[in-house]
């Protein structure tokens, strides 16, 4: 019996996915992890409000989201000074790079970003037949210079980076994106990745101008908001460029209780205050540990670190498996020369003491499988 006719595209897709998730290693080694330390989340969690708010909207989960995110929507406006016409609502950054794509990228168009940056723009550039076109870190950062001579080279009209970076932690001052945003291709889009702002030193971001017809920022509540599982993401742009960005998008993609659970966490300054606060002290103590091992912490603008193991991808990968074998989970970058570091997010006290002791375990096995 003949199975689906799939697109041509599909076909030539391959069968995998950015990240493989925790769980699933969790499944694998027959066991859970101690110490969630690899996904970038942000193990603080939710403010209590906004925990309440989510509870309190699940007794009406039977009824669908509201299409439009009003409520959500108008709140962020007023926090960024723009108009609820420059803001769109969508299941994460991850969730809005999609429609991003889908908007923008006919197969076979070229799209610029940089090799070993967050793979899931890759992922979905990819899935819509995308062409894609990278260039190197410099120092560990992206390079809005070398990125926005690719897209000239190729005439692509999208390019992608993220300020503060993932998986580097690295970040670039606001007045080198504006340098970037005034120096855009005519005829390319700026797809400026913030997800990790809210952790990064006072102006590290451009002015939002939603007078730029052709620069859309993201921003999320997974991370500073510790609300990663309920899948809330926002773009910021011109509003004609919002306008086609409905057009494609999920109207029913936001559930009522995630609405309600990003619009208490927005109005609690108070925790979110605390919780920068907690992740600051937390990649302090990471750092210490990593040098107390004779490794290199590289500087963090987001919450997490990446640190230089001193060797190449096989020793920073033997350290990852052997720290999970032990309960911990961390993650590395993918590409080289990146994938020399391993990368571990902030986390609890008792987080970081499973790693302190578990880190020289680790290194030693590691020693030895890549002697």
């Amino acid at each position: 019996m003949a199975g689906p006719r799939y697109t041509k595209l599909a076909d030539t897709l391959p069968a995998s996915v950015p990240f493989v998730g925790p769980e699933t290693a969790e499944r694998a080694q027959g066991k859970g992890f101690a110490a969630r330390l690899g996904a970038n989340e942000n193990v603080f969690g939710p403010s209590p409000k906004a925990i309440e708010a989510m509870a309190v909207a699940a007794a009406d989960i039977w009824k669908y989201g509201d299409p439009e995110s009003y409520d959500l929507k108008e709140a962020l406006a007023a926090k960024h000074g723009v108009g609820p016409e420059n803001i769109a609502i969508g299941e994460g950054i991850d969730g809005l790079l999609c429609y991003l794509v889908r908007l923008l990228i006919a197969p076979g168009d070229k799209v610029v970003t940089t090799a070993g940056a967050y793979p899931t723009f890759n992922y979905h550039l990819v899935g819509f037949g995308g062409e894609l076109h990278t260039v190197p870190y410099e120092n560990d950062q992206e390079s809005p210079a070398l990125l926005l001579a690719k897209a000239r080279e190729v005439g692509a009209p999208l390019v992608y980076i993220a300020n503060p970076d993932n998986p580097m932690a690295s970040v670039h001052s606001g007045a080198v994106m504006q340098g970037m945003i005034d120096d855009l291709p005519e005829g390319a889009v700026l797809c400026l990745d913030e997800a990790y702002l809210e952790f990064a030193p006072e102006g590290s971001a451009p002015e939002i101008d939603v007078s730029h017809p052709r620069v859309i920022r993201f921003r999320t509540f997974s991370k500073a908001y510790g609300m990663a599982g309920a899948r809330v993401g926002y773009a910021i742009a011109h509003k004609d460029f919002i306008k086609q960005f409905d057009k494609v998008r999920n109207h029913f993609g936001m559930n009522r209780a995630a609405q309600a659970g990003a619009l208490a966490a927005l109005k609690d300054e108070a925790y979110l205050a605390q919780t920068l606060e907690n992740v600051r002290a937390a990649k302090v103590r990471i750092a210490e540990i990593a040098r107390a091992n004779g490794l290199l912490p590289l500087p963090s603008a987001t919450n997490f670190v990446a640190i230089d193991c001193g060797h190449g991808a096989e020793f920073a990968n033997a350290v990852v498996e052997a720290l999970g074998a032990r309960g911990v989970f961390i993650r590395m970058p993918f590409s080289s020369p990146q994938n020399r570091c391993i990368r571990v997010s902030a986390g609890w006290p008792e987080d970081l003491d499973l790693l302190t002791k578990t880190l020289p375990e680790a290194l030693k096995q590691a020693e030895k499988e890549t002697a």
